[in-house]
């Protein structure tokens, strides 16, 4: 077998990247070298892929890189909520279009391709699944109002009787409700890789990943994952900024797992034209997050909580993996506890620039908080 993965020279697609090479299988990376996330080739990209360096919109080098290949895992995107929120053009442009000529390209040789994977996310559904305890439904609750938000009421409400809810994992039926420029890029990539296998006969298969954390993440960039963007701020002496109360929860996922994930869904007819989480099924909160990092790198800095609402954030989303289970045979192996301490191994090794600042500077600035 011999895949390309487009944004292989990333964080997620690097380790992607590797598990294949040790599978056996041969690797083709195109990767644009984003100078917000890299500068030159990263030194933990495998020697042994080899790594065409252009932007996903490039048609001629998309066609290089199909040539010979006969599994595509499409990771390529910009990345980050907030600053989607005020990038639209820039994050719109890279990953629909992006993934639009991407998929021109594999239908002209789509005679060749075994398997087409996306990397689709948690964030299209918006607020996840709960329970409305007083009432015994589930919900899949709207858009928390501004008016609520001003209030400091964080938890989102019951629209039949009002009352709190509680977060329940989120099943890939779950109602699909983005709340950023970022998710809404995520859906259609999503859609746009599923609806094309149709119609063409490409098998394909979308995989939601939650939130990724591990080795490798950009800790410069601050529209990375919130475990990189703490570090961040830790290793500079800074404490952690955490928006509403730090309760909000995630499903945190060792990039690993994601990894095994994609290389699962490699194989032929396994999941062809599905949509499946791959989480933990697990949630945590992000200010225990802050907590663990601060603890596990002896830095002993309390996190920054703002009670501050960010434009495009949800409330709780964890997932339900039990459809990965079944087709897949997914199973997540790293503990969260596990994943930090190795997390902080790694850390002690890298420099990290902090921008956060500057980064909440940019959402304040543009009326992008409450």
């Amino acid at each position: 077998m011999k895949a390309l993965v487009t944004g292989g020279a990333g964080f997620i697609g690097s380790h992607v990247v590797d598990a294949l090479l040790a599978a056996g299988h041969e690797v083709r990376v195109l990767d644009s070298l984003d100078a917000q996330v890299h500068d030159g080739r990263p030194e933990y990209l495998n020697a042994a892929a080899e790594l065409i360096v252009a932007d996903v919109r490039d048609r001629d080098a998309l066609r290089s890189a199909l040539a010979g290949v006969d599994r595509v895992a499409h990771l390529a995107a910009a990345v980050g909520v907030g600053q989607s929120m005020y990038e639209i053009e820039r994050y719109t442009s890279i990953n629909a279009l992006g993934a639009a000529a991407l998929l021109e390209e594999v239908i002209a040789v789509r005679d060749s391709i075994g398997k087409l994977v996306v990397a689709s996310s948690m964030s299209i559904y918006g607020e996840g699944l709960y329970r409305c305890d007083a009432e015994g439904v589930d919900v899949s609750p709207q858009t928390r109002t501004a008016e609520q938000l001003r209030m400091r009421d964080w938890e989102p409400r019951c629209p039949g009787c009002g009352e709190s809810l509680r977060a329940i994992p989120t099943h890939e039926s779950t109602p699909i409700t983005p709340e950023s420029i970022y998710a809404i890029g995520k859906r259609d990539h999503e859609e746009m890789v599923l609806v094309t296998g149709r119609a063409y006969g490409i098998p394909s298969t979308a995989l939601r990943f939650f939130n990724v954390y591990g080795p490798r993440q950009a800790l410069s960039n601050p529209y990375t994952g919130v475990a990189a963007i703490f570090s961040s701020r830790l290793l500079n002496g800074r404490p952690p900024i955490v928006f509403e109360d730090g309760q909000q929860s995630r499903d945190f996922v060792h990039v690993s797992d994601i990894a095994a994930a994609v290389v699962a869904a490699f194989e032929p007819s396994v999941a062809d034209g599905e949509a499946l989480n791959v989480g933990t099924g697990s949630p945590t909160s992000v200010l225990e997050v802050a907590g663990v990092l601060g603890r596990e790198l002896g830095i002993p800095i309390d996190a920054d909580v703002r009670n501050v609402f960010r434009a495009g954030d949800i409330r709780h989303c964890y997932a339900d993996i039990a459809r990965a289970r079944d087709l897949l045979g997914y199973a997540p192996k790293v503990t969260f506890n596990d994943g930090m301490r190795e997390l902080v191994g790694w850390l002690s090794e890298v420099t990290a620039v902090d921008h956060v600042d500057a980064a909440t500077e940019a959402l304040e600035q543009r009326g992008l908080t409450i």
